[in-house]
């Protein structure tokens, strides 16, 4: 029997890469963006395999209940869960739009949260179930001009390393995708793709293949690229103080 993956933030970057990576070993996809076209045209790449196009704005409040709901009326099983979606914004805290900013926590937090805790229990009962959550090395360090943004991705870390310790021996994995700058939308919508942080971004392609190996081999954490590795484990060891300001100053911030 086929297993079934759901992504959300499917149409694009890194979302439509595993789609590709998905679809390659013949997973039935539940594919979830805001834009319908582009979900009606990934349908149609894929007419051998079972595709659930929904249409979804996951950060407004109340949407990741109706998109459970919609699942469940479809009797599809989750066996995968790829939370893709989500969103960043340059600039002060107190200078960006507010509104924009609580969407950005919607999205990257609660979004992931609701979607794993829905899915988790039949997992748990089937002893079998993947979770890949993507974070960024963001996580890693607080972020001066990208503060709501490097913080949700923190959130999502240590969410990610504690379900680990909860489910040791279900069958059930959860693996953090932490990717450095990537070249996708991500960089537009967030305003950053002229920092000195996008001057070495890796390629969509290439950074999802890391990811999902990852996830189909029970990894706990995929840091891509070996600079971002490296970076990543000095944030480890330098004083919080320290790492911000090296994340403001590559965020273009003296």
């Amino acid at each position: 029997m086929k297993k079934t993956a759901l992504i959300t933030g499917a149409t694009s970057g890194l979302g439509y890469e595993f789609v590709q990576l998905l679809a390659k070993e013949q997973y039935n996809l539940i594919v979830v963006a805001r834009n319908e076209e582009k979900l009606l045209s990934i349908k149609s790449e894929f007419p051998l395999l079972n595709v659930t196009t929904i249409p979804m704005d996951l950060s407004k409040p109340g949407s990741v209940r109706k998109l459970v709901e919609e699942i469940q009326e479809k009797e599809l099983q989750v066996d995968v869960l790829i939370n893709n979606a989500g969103f960043g914004l340059l600039g002060k805290f107190d200078e960006l739009n507010v509104e924009k900013q609580l969407e950005m926590i919607q999205l990257n937090i609660s979004a992931l949260t609701e979607l794993t805790h829905a899915f988790l229990p039949q997992m748990k009962k089937q002893k079998f179930g993947q979770i890949m959550n993507v974070a960024s090395t963001a996580a890693f360090q607080p972020g001066p001009m990208m503060a709501v943004y490097y913080a949700t991705k923190a959130y999502v870390l240590s969410f990610s390393e504690a379900l680990v310790e909860e489910l040791a021996g279900t069958g059930v994995t959860v693996t953090t995708l932490c990717p450095g700058a990537t070249k996708t939308n991500f960089g537009s919508v967030a305003n950053v793709e002229k920092t000195k942080m996008f001057s070495k971004a890796m390629d969509a392609t290439t950074v999802a293949a890391l990811g999902y190996n990852g996830m189909k081999n029970g990894k706990r954490v995929v840091i891509t690229g070996g600079s971002n590795k490296i970076g990543a484990t000095a944030a480890k060891f330098l004083p919080r103080s320290t790492a911000a300001k090296i994340a403001k100053y590559v965020a273009g911030d003296k």
